[in-house]
């Protein structure tokens, strides 16, 4: 009796292991793996919540310094006056100015560029000056296309160079004026999409 109680036992784990656990082993391991990868999901999100108040900070700090630089951009009646003062950075550093001309308004999603095609002449030094002060305007305005070459007078002498640039001067549009870029947005994709 004890003999058959033993194969009994026997074939038994024999028959379980063969019949019941190989044929959920696939799923155990599949179980195995996404509870591994959920471990690593709970991990990510709990690093991230423990770091939501340093996160909403950053994004404070954010906000506050694109609200600065927003400032930095001149509303659409101050647009002159910025104008007047890249042409006054000119004559202070004593530049003798050929051209000086606006360009039409480029508008973009929340602001709108406008380049200014500018030609001066003078020493490298006072191109110096001139660039100094335009950093220093309290406006945002950039400096490209920057080409520097030798004026050659009457007698063949080189001492005065000429600076052709292009300034851009930005400007942050109004409500009005951000709903009709957005307007013009959605109309070009929708004849995009036609022409498909």
């Amino acid at each position: 009796a004890g003999v058959v109680a033993a194969c009994f036992a026997v074939l038994s784990i024999v028959g379980f292991y063969l019949f019941v656990w190989q044929s959920r082993e696939p799923e155990l391991t599949t179980l195995e793996n996404q509870e591994n990868q959920l471990r690593g999901e709970y991990r990510t999100k709990h690093q991230k919540a423990v770091n939501l108040e340093l996160y909403k900070q950053q994004l404070a700090d954010i906000e506050k310094s694109f609200g600065a630089m927003l400032r930095q951009l001149p509303s659409k009646t101050e647009v002159d006056n910025l104008l007047v003062d890249i042409s006054q950075t000119g004559l202070a550093a004593a530049l003798d100015e050929k051209l000086f001309q606006p360009q039409t308004e480029v508008k973009k999603d929340f602001y709108a560029e406008r380049p200014i095609k500018i030609r001066l002449t003078g020493s490298y030094h006072q191109f110096g000056e001139f660039v100094s002060g335009i950093a220093a305007l309290p406006r945002i305005v950039t400096l490209s296309d920057i080409e520097i070459k030798p004026e050659n007078d009457k007698s063949g002498v080189y001492d005065q160079l000429t600076l052709d640039l292009t300034a851009r001067t930005y400007r942050y549009l109004d409500e009005d004026e951000i709903a009709a870029v957005e307007a013009e947005k959605r109309e070009k994709e929708q004849k995009a999409r036609k022409r498909t």
